[in-house]
């Protein structure tokens, strides 16, 4: 059977290019999410967040490609939408209070009935502590800027003032949560080599 790339289908959205940043229309698309707070790095619920939706993709994925439909397809990467109601939390690197919704983008192809299914399996096989906080919705985004930022995340903030300057400079203003795309294995890839996908909701 033939492998779908999800990420070349949608490559005007996954691939963007390291060198300028470019706007782009964000269609409405399913993901599994899971909300949380505190410190990516320390916080044991954001861990806890990742390996289930982790599990349930590659679970979905599995179902998929066994089942009678035959499909196999790359699981895609993980995303996070960040915030805080003290805006410079970020600049003050005040992660403990950092918001966040870390979520997986799936094909299109994958239903509810399959996400309750695949729930229904992981939880038989695991005990995820955040599995119940897990949701499978619609999300769209709509107009926004992003670019391909290569290195560690400590390091990203020129990068996000460039996409800042963008929208300015576009007589745009931003709006909703900055969103970040992990195309690296950080576990395997040196950091200087992370590649992050840096986006931000830019009004029309």
């Amino acid at each position: 059977m033939d492998k779908i790339d999800c990420l070349k289908q949608l490559k005007h959205l996954y691939g963007p290019s390291a060198k300028k940043v470019e706007s782009v229309e964000v269609p409405e698309m399913n993901f599994l999410m899971i909300d949380g707070a505190g410190d990516p790095n320390t916080a044991q619920e954001f861990k806890d967040a990742v390996e289930v939706l982790f599990s349930l993709s590659y679970t979905l994925k599995f179902m998929l490609k066994k089942g009678e439909a035959g499909i196999d397809y790359g699981v895609l990467p993980l995303e996070a939408l960040w915030w805080s109601d003290d805006p410079s939390a970020f600049t003050t690197g005040k992660k403990d209070l950092w918001k966040w919704t870390v979520m997986v983008m799936q094909p299109d192809f994958i239903t509810s009935a399959l996400v309750d299914a695949a729930t229904k399996e992981v939880q038989r096989k695991k005990k995820l502590v955040s599995l119940s906080l897990a949701r499978f919705e619609a999300f769209k985004e709509g107009k926004a800027a992003q670019i391909l930022y290569v290195g560690p995340f400590t390091e990203e903030g020129p990068t996000i003032e460039k996409v800042h300057s963008f929208i300015e400079s576009s007589g745009s203003e931003r709006r909703g949560k900055h969103h970040e795309i992990y195309l690296s294995d950080i576990r395997r890839a040196a950091p200087e080599k992370w590649k992050t996908i840096i986006r931000q909701p830019m009004s029309s």
